[in-house]
């Protein structure tokens, strides 16, 4: 006698199944051999630079490049994207690459409440969250940011780890991304005092467990969702990207999103314990910038945004002592490690104009909103949302709008969008 399931586990099973999709997902396709010349030359630089930092700057700087190191690694293995996960929402319906975010925000959530909560750092550091006001800063942007993913092809960590793959169009998108937020950098006054209202950080009001549980709550919303969107919709399944079998997959192979979400939160947790403060990326395209700028002769320290409690000691400092840029630095070498064992790194030659186009105006938008913004797709939707701060909320939030705009403009730039009748997306 079959006993039938109750109508909860019924709908329990049904949320744990795997979403629809038109077909199913193709397998991927083999791994190349390893790419040895560029293995040695990232390996080796690697191994210099972290040397190097280690024995100029000190022990905690030298953790945060190795944490980089391991950020550029996962990113590359598990293709750990958020411009084409909200590409793909918004186009097709296909939510996998959203409940991905869920999965890295709620875990990254859980590990900054158990850091920030309990006042665990390492290296004398004090672990704070990450916070920002609410305003028209944020909201302008972060849809301005999403719009420049869209053209540029990545957001800020997904520039990084491409680039370190070789990827030349995405080289383009770095070298105006580093342009707009030097621009924003040097035109501060014109946009500091826009309207706004004090950061709103939960766990203020409610306390961090609080703060986590209204986090998780909202993230399996999220979750729900999406799924009832992509079943609904019925979209065609992500593609699948070269990859070995077997243990060889570790080193060799793409890993599941979900490995990549977890891996991911436990590096970012870990550069919190380290420096205090969440994971980011983009204050250090500022520096760069800056440091160009007066590496020609300019005085980027006499911009109003450095002369600003925190930037000034960091435009002082050395660059390889800055927490962001060793991290962003560390995530380029990590993935052209990870690349060259698997074979995929290659540098793309023969760029189409309207592709380069893009690339650097989509950089130029991204370097500009996150500036307004207060950061981007990692220092603040990730850290905003992990850190119980109601702006990472809102930046997602409109990142989703400016997403829809960024993909009405992308034919114009001959770039493509994912249809229903597609194999993959």
């Amino acid at each position: 006698m079959t006993i039938a399931p109750s109508p909860q586990a019924a709908k329990t099973a049904a949320l744990l199944s795997p979403s629809p999709t038109s077909v199913p997902r193709p397998p991927a396709p083999p791994a190349p051999p390893v790419r040895r010349g560029p293995l040695v030359v990232s390996g080796l630089l690697g191994a210099a630079l972290t040397a190097y930092v280690w024995s100029a700057h000190g022990a905690k700087p030298g953790v945060l490049l190795l944490l980089g190191l391991g950020l550029g690694v996962a990113l590359f293995h598990s293709r750990f994207g958020f411009t084409s996960a909200w590409r793909q929402l918004i186009a097709v319906g296909n939510g996998a690459g959203l409940r991905a975010h869920a999965l890295l925000l709620g875990t990254t959530a859980t590990l900054f409440a158990l850091i920030i909560g309990t006042g665990t750092g390492l290296f004398g550091s004090v672990p704070a969250p990450s916070a920002g006001p609410l305003g028209a800063g944020l909201l302008i942007g972060s849809f301005v940011f999403a719009v420049g993913m869209q053209l540029g092809g990545a957001c800020a960590s997904g520039t990084l780890f491409a680039v370190g793959s070789g990827q030349t169009s995405i080289l383009l998108t770095l070298g105006g991304f580093i342009g707009g937020a030097t621009l924003a950098a040097w035109q501060f006054d014109l946009w500091k005092d826009l309207p706004a209202l004090e950061p709103v950080v939960m766990a203020d009001h409610i306390g961090w467990f609080g703060s986590w549980a209204v986090t998780i709550l909202a993230l399996a919303a999220v979750v729900v969702i999406t799924r009832r969107v992509q079943a609904r919709r019925n979209p065609p399944p992500l593609g699948a990207v070269p990859s070995a079998r077997g243990v060889a997959r570790v080193l060799r192979g793409s890993w599941p999103l979900a490995v990549g979400a977890l891996a991911l939160a436990a590096l970012g947790a870990g550069v919190l314990l380290v420096s205090g403060g969440a994971w980011g990326i983009t204050s250090a395209f500022s520096l760069w910038g800056s440091e160009l700028v007066g590496a020609l002769g300019g005085h980027p320290e006499q911009w109003t945004w450095w002369q600003k409690p925190g930037n000034k000691e960091m435009l002082a400092g050395a660059v390889l002592a800055d927490r962001t840029s060793l991290t962003d630095i560390g995530i380029m070498i990590g993935a052209a490690v990870a690349a060259a064992l698997g074979g995929t790194w290659a540098l793309h030659r023969g760029v189409a104009w309207r592709t380069a186009v893009a690339a650097v105006l989509g950089g130029v938008l991204m370097g500009i909103g996150a500036r307004l913004a207060g950061g981007c797709n990692i220092g603040a939707y990730l850290a905003g949302i992990a850190s119980g701060s109601l702006h990472g909320w809102v930046w997602g939030a409109t990142a989703l709008l400016g997403t829809w705009a960024g993909l009405k403009l992308r034919p114009l730039f001959g770039l493509g969008n994912p249809k229903p009748g597609d194999g993959v997306c």
